[in-house]
């Protein structure tokens, strides 16, 4: 299977590179708006569209000149979970990574594509865990949709005393986390800055340049921590308000969502980019308790990038961390996910 859909994806790539021919029925522009009054309205429409949501200044960003792209990427992530009890105690514990390997199709600001756990083909224990995300980006703005779930891969690294607490490997088998949520964000400097450059690829930054970004966020956590599995000499360490030994949360957040963006050209064919937001808002559920309640929360995303662009041919590897905070009387969740992905792809048009 693997050698098959290596020949695929080097035929695909091997296609796209080669020059277009010409065509007896043209999809341009131009020729849609010539056939009447209705496919000319939508034409003046999309086009007024495009430069309401995606103009720019040339002197600091350009456009690539491609509508499509193709790109291979190959991710790997991995989970981490730490808890601050009272008496000067802590837990920490992490999922092995997870590797996958897929295939993506862009037109526009619109991508869509599938992804092979490589993780799982070889029998890892992170084959329980998933994640799936969906992204829309333009100078404007951008739109994010995203779902993570682990239910079965994880150890326990440290448990006890904060200053000398012992190293651990124990395999720990009662987890179910599950996050999903959307983030939609507006960039103020969005004529001379562009996020899609440094981690979409569908843009390129010509001089370096930065913005700040706002918009709102909403997702919800389903988390479920079970630690009655445990040898007796670690459960006896646990919070006596713990009932049944374990720790459960049930919230929808609604948050505001602020930060800012900077990407560096320190080359004509490279830029460095970063961005960094805090999310803060109210929480409404249930945080280790039978009664509803509504809090503060608070998450962070931190973003890097580094890319490469030739003509119509990109790179790029990027990294991503993402944490969330739970406060609960006297002791604090902070649990998020690492992620890093490698990208080569080639841009090319159809019509």
């Amino acid at each position: 299977m693997s050698r098959r859909l290596f020949i695929i994806i080097v035929s695909l790539f091997a296609l796209i590179s080669l020059p277009q021919p010409a065509s007896g029925l043209s999809l341009n522009l131009d020729s849609i708006a010539a056939w009447g009054k209705f496919p000319r309205f939508c034409v003046n429409t999309y086009r007024w569209g495009d430069k309401f949501f995606n103009g720019y200044d040339t002197t600091f960003v350009v456009g690539t000149g491609y509508k499509f792209s193709a790109k291979i990427t190959t991710n790997s992530w991995t989970d981490g979970y730490r808890f601050e009890l009272p008496d000067n105690k802590y837990i920490f514990m992490s999922s092995e990574p997870s590797t996958s390997a897929g295939v993506y199709l862009t037109y526009l600001a619109v991508s869509a594509g599938y992804d092979i756990n490589i993780s799982k083909l070889f029998g890892s224990a992170s084959q329980s865990r998933k994640r799936w995300r969906f992204g829309f980006n333009c100078m404007l703005f951008a739109a994010e949709a995203y779902y993570m779930r682990n239910d079965a891969s994880t150890r326990i690294r440290r448990f006890g005393d904060r200053n000398d607490s012992p190293r651990y490997n124990i395999p720990f088998h009662g987890i179910d986390n599950t996050t999903w949520g959307i983030d939609a964000y507006y960039f103020f400097n969005h004529k001379r800055y562009s996020e899609a450059a440094s981690f979409n690829y569908s843009r390129i930054q010509r001089r370096s340049q930065g913005a700040f970004f706002t918009g709102f966020s909403i997702y919800t956590q389903k988390l479920n921590f079970d630690f009655r599995g445990l040898p007796p000499e670690l459960i006896m360490q646990l919070p006596p308000a713990w009932k049944d030994y374990s720790y459960r949360v049930h919230t929808h957040n609604y948050a505001v969502r602020i930060g800012y963006g900077y990407n560096w050209v320190f080359h004509p064919r490279w830029v460095l980019g970063v961005s960094e937001s805090p999310i803060i808002g109210v929480r409404k559920g249930y945080v280790n308790s039978d009664m509803e309640k509504v809090s503060f929360s608070m998450y962070n995303r931190l973003k890097l990038s580094l890319v490469w662009n030739r003509d119509r041919w990109f790179f790029g590897a990027s990294g991503n961390f993402n944490v969330a905070v739970v406060n609960e009387k006297k002791t604090t969740y902070a649990g998020g996910d690492l992620s890093g992905e490698i990208v080569f792809g080639c841009r090319f048009n159809i019509w």
